[in-house]
C-alpha cells in the first residue's frame, strides 16, 4: 500500500499558517512521515506595488540548482531593513516550527527558501510525497510572488498538493472522504495520490456530477470501476451520481460534501489550460476562491 513518508508544509506570518501545521503535524503522525516545515522570504516580506509574480514555465523540467540548494542563505533585497526583518522572524517561525516536532514526537526538518519563489517551490514539492498550502485570503493577499503559487505547484511539480481554507477549523482531516470523479487523467491522477489518506478513511465516497438532460449509457459506470479499483487496495468506495440541475460542479462537490459531513474532497485540477479557465471560468479555480474543507487536487 503507498504511504506517506514524507510531508512539506508551507509556513508564513498569516493567522492561517498554524492551523496549516497542526493539519501537517496531525498526517504526519498519523502516517509516520517526515515533515519538512518551508519558510519562504518572499512571503514575508511587505508587498511592493511594482512587483510581480513569479511565474513558474509549464514546460519547466529543470530548476537552477542556484536557486534552491543555499536553503539558509537570505536572498539580497531591494530593502535591506525589510530583508532583515523578515529573516528575523524566519529564524523565530523555525524556533516554534521545531518546538512543534518535539513535542509531538515528528522527525523533521527547517529550511528557509530564497530565490525565485515558484521555482523553490516546486523543487521542494517534487522531492516530497505531499505539499500542504493555504488559501488565499482575498481580504489579507499575500505579496504578489506568491499569488500564483498553489497553481504554480500544482501545475508544474507533479506532485499532489493539499490546500487549506483560510476560514474554519479543522479537528479532522481524512475521516470521511469525497471524490469528485469525472473519468479524467487528473481525476486518475488525483485518486492514485490520495490512495495513502483513502486507505486510513471511515468512509469514502465517489461522486460523479452530470449535466441536466444527459442520459448516462447503459455501460457507463466509471464510478463503480474505480470504487472496484480502490476496493482492490482494501479501500470500501461507495459510488453515486448527481444531476447538475442548474447548479455548477463546484457548488454540486461544496454542496454534497456538506451532506455526507465529508473533510476532505480529492479532485482532479486544470482538466484545461490555466488560461482557458481564468478567461471561461473552471472548476479549479471556483474551488480554490470558495472551498470549504480541505482539498487534495493532482495534476
Amino acid at each position: 500500500m503507498p504511504a506517506l513518508r514524507d510531508i512539506v508544509v508551507l509556513l508564513d506570518d498569516s493567522a492561517t499558517s498554524e492551523r496549516r501545521l497542526d493539519i501537517a503535524i496531525a498526517l504526519a503522525r498519523q502516517h509516520d512521515a517526515y515533515l519538512t516545515g518551508v519558510c519562504a522570504l518572499d512571503l514575508l516580506m511587505p508587498a511592493r506595488p511594482a512587483a510581480t509574480a513569479a511565474a513558474v514555465d509549464p514546460q519547466m523540467d529543470t530548476v537552477p540548482a542556484s536557486q534552491f540548494l543555499n536553503w539558509s542563505a537570505v536572498r539580497p533585497v531591494d530593502d535591506p531593513e525589510a530583508g532583515g526583518h523578515a529573516a528575523e522572524q524566519a529564524e523565530r517561525m523555525e524556533a516554534a516550527f521545531r518546538d512543534r516536532l518535539r513535542f509531538s514526537g515528528v522527525a523533521g526538518d527547517w529550511r528557509v527558501a530564497s530565490g525565485k519563489l515558484s521555482e523553490t517551490a516546486v523543487y521542494v514539492a517534487r522531492h516530497a510525497d505531499l505539499i500542504i498550502l493555504g488559501q488565499i485570503d482575498p481580504d489579507h493577499p499575500p505579496p504578489p510572488a506568491g499569488r500564483q503559487l498553489i497553481e504554480d505547484i500544482l501545475m508544474t511539480s507533479g506532485r499532489p498538493i493539499l490546500v487549506i481554507p483560510y476560514v474554519g477549523h479543522f479537528d479532522t482531516l481524512g475521516t470521511k472522504v469525497l471524490v469528485g470523479w469525472n473519468n479524467t487523467r487528473e481525476s486518475a491522477r488525483a485518486v492514485n495520490d490520495a490512495i495513502p489518506l483513502l486507505a486510513k478513511a471511515d468512509s469514502v465516497v465517489i461522486l460523479e456530477a452530470t449535466a441536466t438532460g444527459r442520459k448516462p449509457a447503459s455501460d457507463e459506470r466509471t464510478g463503480a470501476d474505480i470504487a472496484m479499483h480502490l476496493a482492490r487496495h482494501g479501500i470500501s468506495a461507495q459510488a453515486t451520481r448527481t444531476v447538475m440541475d442548474g447548479i455548477s460542479a463546484p457548488d454540486v462537490l461544496l454542496s454534497y460534501a456538506a451532506d455526507v459531513s465529508a473533510d476532505l474532497l480529492v479532485i482532479g485540477g486544470y482538466g484545461h489550460s490555466r488560461l482557458r479557465e481564468f478567461i471561461l471560468g473552471g472548476v479549479t479555480r471556483a474551488l480554490l476562491r470558495h472551498m470549504t474543507l480541505p482539498v487534495l487536487m493532482a495534476h
